[in-house]
């Protein structure tokens, strides 16, 4: 009926200016005829899309857990009424872990399917990217698996980017992490010798190699070790590092390489201070994934920017957590999808009174300031900076897994804190 009332004024109009009968013609349709349109304005459904590496290399539930938290706050919010009655339309992707995949994804979501916006996107290869930029959709809380979010503008990370995001990645190429984390392990255990293991795939080694240099900003001795994605030798690497008296163990690895890892670890017998993994394996299955390697299993702390998904103790996580008790496992990844949906839905719900739109959402976006999810994700910044920090005050979350308890929260986020160089490494 839209469609046909705007054929009809049309119509009208051509008619009022050739025979001046606009009192005709502005009479043709019934009053209930426009209150439907306007009302169905009002509630039309807004369509997001989500593009995950489903099916990727890495294995099937790798990269879904911001798809999961994503759905179920959308779930969530339609079953309150939706944004300001609009119902949120999920479209669903998984682009295999392939560049193809991913740009067969973008062109279905943005063209086929007009998404308003992408949400936690965790793609292994987004070679889609640019099209997503030079279109003009945002792209909401998605995962900096690799350099996307520090490049395109329209692109807001989960954890935001003081990059020009001008096309190219960073600064003249390069990318800038911090030292927080370590330092945090220097001061607060002593580490002193520090092992690093990654894949010989380039994300994994790239992030293994900005890992290295901050180690050894921080004054520690640094023992690499790398394994072949296809077939990883973890036995020798335990030994390695055993041999070489690593006191810290930190990776670039997926919760499988972790789990072997960690059980060639036991195996031979190398105990640590801390084995230190990142935010993607910060998940509710470790008795399971580290079944068999109890020593290593109690060994886990993990670091991030979120709060820990354990910790019902906050009122934004319990809410997380009663949202999802129907998922049968938990995970960090899908707090931060969670937390992406949050965000999109604020952007759409600031724009609801004159149409949620790409360009209103983008707009919201561009302007996002210190976006923390309720308390869930340290604050958010998106600033642009000519010049990359030399050094920046960062904070982070820490938590540490114990047998019957889960991961326990090591201190306050928001006051783990530490003014730490920022050092460049090419992605």
């Amino acid at each position: 009926m839209r469609r046909r009332r705007r054929s009809r004024a049309a119509e009208c109009a051509a008619v009022t200016l050739l025979l001046l009968l606009s009192a005709a013609c502005g009479s043709r349709l019934p009053e209930s005829d426009f209150e439907h349109a306007t009302t169905a304005a009002r509630t039309a459904p807004v369509r997001v899309g989500v593009i995950s590496s489903t099916t990727s290399p890495v294995g099937g539930a790798a990269f879904t857990g911001p798809r999961d938290g994503a759905m179920a706050y959308f779930d969530r919010i339609n079953a309150r009424g939706g944004i300001d009655g609009h119902r949120v339309e999920v479209r669903l992707c998984d682009d295999g872990g392939s560049g193809v995949g991913n740009n067969t994804c973008v062109h279905r979501l943005l063209d086929e399917d007009k998404v308003v916006a992408l949400v936690a996107t965790t793609s292994l290869d987004y070679a889609g990217a640019p099209r997503v930029s030079h279109a003009r959709v945002p792209d909401i809380g998605g995962q900096p698996i690799g350099p996307a979010y520090d490049t395109w503008p329209h692109l807001y990370g989960i954890y935001g980017s003081l990059a020009p995001r001008d096309g190219t990645p960073g600064w003249d190429g390069e990318l800038y992490g911090g030292t927080e984390v370590y330092r945090y392990f220097r001061r607060e255990h002593g580490a002193r010798t520090a092992a690093v293991v990654s894949y010989n795939q380039p994300a994994s080694a790239s992030y293994a190699r900005l890992v290295e240099r901050g180690l050894k900003a921080e004054g520690y001795r640094v023992v690499p070790e790398q394994v072949d994605f296809a077939l990883p030798d973890f036995r020798a690497a335990a030994a390695d590092l055993k041999a070489q008296g690593a006191d810290l163990v930190l990776d670039a690895l997926d919760t499988h390489g972790n789990a072997r890892l960690c059980e060639a670890m036991d195996q031979v017998g190398a105990r640590v201070t801390a084995k230190v993994t990142n935010v993607q394996n910060w998940t509710s299955t470790v008795p399971e994934d580290y079944g068999n390697s109890p020593a290593c299993r109690n060994a886990l702390w993990v670091t991030g920017s979120s709060r820990n998904f354990d910790d019902t103790s906050d009122p934004a996580v319990r809410e997380f957590r009663d949202a999802t008790k129907g998922l049968p496992t938990h995970s960090q990844w899908q707090l931060e999808g969670w937390a992406a949906a949050r965000w999109f839905t604020e952007a759409a719900r600031s724009c609801a009174a004159r149409g949620i739109t790409r360009a209103c959402v983008d707009a919201f976006m561009d302007r996002s300031e210190r976006f923390d999810a309720g308390g869930l994700l340290l604050p958010v910044v998106f600033e642009r900076l000519a010049a990359p920090p030399k050094t920046r005050r960062t904070c982070l979350s820490v938590a540490r897994w114990r047998d019957g308890k889960g991961w326990i929260t090591q201190g306050d986020m928001e006051r783990t804190c530490f003014d730490v160089p920022q050092l460049a490494y090419r992605p």
